[in-house]
Order: C-alpha cells, then structure tokens, then sequence
C-alpha cells in the first residue's frame, strides 16, 4: 500500500472530537490548585481518584480539571464522551501502575485497586448515561467504542439524512463500508472532505483515499491522493519505492504531483470539490 497506516478506516473519534473542543491543560495547573478545586468542589469526587499517588498525576488532573469545567457548562454528549476519554486514559495507567511493586505495599495497592475499579464504574456510567442520545456523533461513539449494536443500527438507519452531512459522520459511515463497498467508500471519503471547512482536514481520509484507490487499482488516483497525505505531513514511502509501485512516465508524475498541489491548497481553503480529483492525463 502506498501509506503506512494502522489499522485501515479505524477512526479514533477522541481525536474527531478534540478537534471541536480545546484540550484541556490541566497538566500546567499546580498540585496546589488542584488540591483547592477538589477541596471546594467534592462533586468532582477528588478522593476516588487516588490523588495522592504520584503515579498518573497528569491524567488525572486533567480530568479533575475536566469536571471542574463543565460544572458552570449545559451537560453536553461531548463533555461526557470526553471525560470518558479521559476516564479510559486514566484507566489504562492505573492498570500499568497496578504493576509496579510499590514500597508501601498493601495500602497503596488497595488505594489503586479502588481508583482502578472507580474509574470502570465511571466509564459504564457514561454509556448508561449516552444511551437514550439522538445525536449521530454519539451513536458513532457507542458503536466503535464500546460495541454497542443498538447505536450501531440507529446510527446506520441515519444515512442519507442531513444529520450525517458532516465531514466526521461521512467519515465514520466510510469505515462501516471499508470492507463491504470499496466503491461506495470511495464515494464517501471524498465527500468527507468536501463538507470540511475552517482548514481542518482529516489526514486519515486522505490516507484512506490512496488506500482504497490501491485496492480498486486506481492507480493514478492512488498516487495523487498519496501526495496529497505527503504534502499534509503524512509518512509514505520512499520515491523510489512509489516508482516501484506505479511506474508512471515523468509528465504523469509532473501532472499528478501538480494536481495534488492544487487539492491541498484547495483543502486548507475549504474549497474542494471532487472534480479537482479527477484524472485528466
């Protein structure tokens, strides 16, 4: 494949939803003022989290700071799938830190056993909480990320709605067709970058697009849309490798390299359409 990926069409909707929401900064807050907020704030329920333990100190502030924040905001969908992000994160260190032989044995042990158990308890929480939503966004959540076939199905019966006109769900419905409909994912990863607008443009479908083109055996398509992914800061393989792959004549190179220029810029605009992936050679 002419991109080195991971895990083909695997969208990580954490990183689609931090795109629309700042990441919080909770690691440059002082010790002292988190310790105040939690203080103030037994809400953000502080002593489940183990804050005394050195070990996952800066996921965990951020989350403390995560709750602290949305306690002034409406209870949004994206708060919560983002403080079950941060949960996960938080999880996943307090798993590694469960394995590491602390001097205090036994107390610290059963401190992290309790925020480890906390945080699960957290995260089931949040389903339960997300389950009833409308909203396309956190459908997609449920289904990828915790392999709910309800959301799944509810999700899927949205297409073609204005709901799921969105560069992210146009997005999200190609990775349910990768393995089904190369053609119809095609179709959907293009129009994925036609809906994005602001300069914010999925690298993920870019490199999809080359990928797919590959396995349809558009080889000129492939090509281009992998320097497109290369003019983004994409990691490809070397020219001599793409050489390899496609054995072009040294105008096509010059016209397809010159063509992926003009999508990119077009990209960072928010204007592109289609057409200007058309090959014309």
């Amino acid at each position: 494949m002419p991109l080195i990926t991971s895990k083909l069409m695997k969208l990580h909707y954490a990183i689609l939803l931090l795109t629309s929401s700042s990441l919080l900064t909770g690691c440059f807050e002082s010790r002292k003022n988190t310790d105040q907020v939690c203080l103030s704030e037994p809400s953000l329920q502080c002593s489940s989290l183990n804050v005394n333990d050195g070990q996952c100190r800066i996921i965990r502030t951020d989350l403390i700071w995560h709750r602290y924040e949305a306690l002034d905001a409406p209870q949004s969908d994206a708060s919560q799938i983002q403080e079950y992000y941060l949960i996960k994160e938080y999880r996943k260190c307090l798993e590694l830190a469960s394995q590491i032989q602390p001097i205090e044995q036994a107390a610290l042990k059963e401190k992290r056993f309790n925020a480890l158990m906390y945080a699960i308890n957290e995260q089931e929480r949040i389903n339960t909480e997300l389950a009833p939503s409308q909203a396309p966004e956190t459908l997609y959540f449920l289904w990828s990320e915790t392999g709910d076939s309800t959301a799944k199905r509810r999700f899927l019966a949205m297409e073609g709605q204005p709901s799921l006109e969105t560069s992210a769900m146009q997005y999200a419905l190609a990775t349910h067709y990768i393995s089904r409909d190369k053609p119809k994912t095609y179709e959907l990863l293009l129009h994925s970058l036609e809906l994005s607008s602001d300069g914010h443009i999925n690298n993920d479908a870019i490199k999809s697009l080359a990928s797919v083109s590959y396995a349809l055996s558009k080889t000129h398509e492939s090509y281009l849309w992998t320097m497109v992914g290369k003019q983004q800061g994409v990691p490809v393989v070397t020219n001599t490798e793409l050489k390899r792959m496609f054995a072009f004549n040294n105008d096509e190179y010059k016209r397809l390299d010159a063509q992926a220029q003009s999508i990119t810029s077009s990209l960072r605009a928010g204007e592109f359409t289609r057409q200007l992936a058309t090959i014309n050679l």
